[in-house]
C-alpha cells in the first residue's frame, strides 16, 4: 500500500535529517490522515486510490508554490519545491497514454461521454487525466 511506503520514506528522511523531503512527507501524511478520518466517519477504509488522489492535488499545489516563489526570484525555495514534487511522483502511477485510454472506450459497449467518464472514473481512477479521456472521447 501507498501509505505504508510514505510512512517508511519519512522515518528514513528524519534518519537521514532531510528536512525537504521531511517536509513533504509530513504535509502528505497529515492529508492522508484527515482523509482517513473523514473515510472512517462514513464507514470506510481509505484506498490507494484516494491517496493518490491526495498526492495529484499536493503536486498542483507544489507546483503553483514553485511558480510564486520563481516570480519572486527565491530560486532556492523553488528548486527545494521542486524536489518535493519529484517525491511525490514516483508514488504515483503510470498514467495511461491516449492509446491505450482509446482502446479502453472502443471496448466498451456504450460509448456514451457519461458512461465512459463513469468508467474510467471507478476502474482507472488516478491512472489516467479524465480530460484526456474528454478528448480522446471527443476526436473518436
Amino acid at each position: 500500500m501507498i501509505y505504508e511506503e510514505i510512512k517508511k520514506a519519512n522515518i528514513q528522511a528524519m534518519r537521514d535529517k532531510d528536512t525537504i523531503a521531511r517536509s513533504f512527507y509530513s504535509v502528505v501524511l497529515n492529508k492522508i490522515k484527515l482523509e482517513e478520518i473523514n473515510k472512517r466517519e462514513k464507514g470506510e477504509d481509505i484506498a490507494d486510490a484516494d491517496i493518490i488522489r491526495i498526492l495529484q492535488k499536493s503536486i498542483k499545489e507544489l507546483c503553483d508554490e514553485k511558480e510564486g516563489y520563481a516570480k519572486v526570484g527565491n530560486m532556492t525555495e523553488a528548486q527545494n519545491i521542486a524536489a518535493q514534487i519529484k517525491l511525490a511522483e514516483k508514488y504515483l502511477p503510470q498514467m495511461m497514454s491516449e492509446e491505450e485510454i482509446k482502446a479502453v472506450i472502443l471496448s466498451l459497449e456504450d460509448k456514451s461521454v457519461p458512461n465512459v467518464m463513469k468508467h474510467f472514473k471507478i476502474n482507472f481512477a488516478g491512472k489516467c487525466e479524465m480530460k484526456k479521456v474528454q478528448e480522446v472521447l471527443k476526436s473518436l
